[in-house]
């Protein structure tokens, strides 16, 4: 009978030190709020901040511009439409989407580069 009195303590004991305070609702999200604002730190932000550099690009190009395009083309911008561009790529003229440019190939303003005292 003692055997079965000490499971009976044992058992009771363990429901009176076991009771772990509830989190409330607001401490449970904190975690998963504070990962979606590293998330769009880390991830949205910088994109977005790409895209709308993509999108000043696509607006200030020109014909007599030297481009890239996203398939490693390298050409000169020889007219501009609304959706595409025609490339002269010195034997051949190229019509392709505007989106599909990647970059300027040189800065803008560098019209070649300059000699230093080390170039003669």
């Amino acid at each position: 009978m003692s055997f079965s009195l000490l499971g009976i303590a044992l058992a009771a004991g363990e429901a009176q030190g076991s009771a772990a305070p509830q989190q409330s609702i607001f401490e449970m999200m904190v975690p998963f709020v504070l990962i979606f604002v590293a998330m769009y730190f880390i991830m949205v932000r910088p994109q977005a901040k790409k895209a709308k550099e993509h999108g000043e690009l696509l607006k200030m190009l020109k014909p007599g511009d030297e481009v890239i395009t996203t398939g490693g083309i390298i050409g000169r911008i020889k007219s501009v439409a609304d959706d595409f561009i025609t490339l002269d790529l010195g034997n051949a003229n190229v019509k392709i989407l505007k989106e599909h440019v990647l970059r300027y190939s040189k800065k803008q303003g560098d019209a070649a580069p300059k000699k230093t005292d080390s170039d003669k």
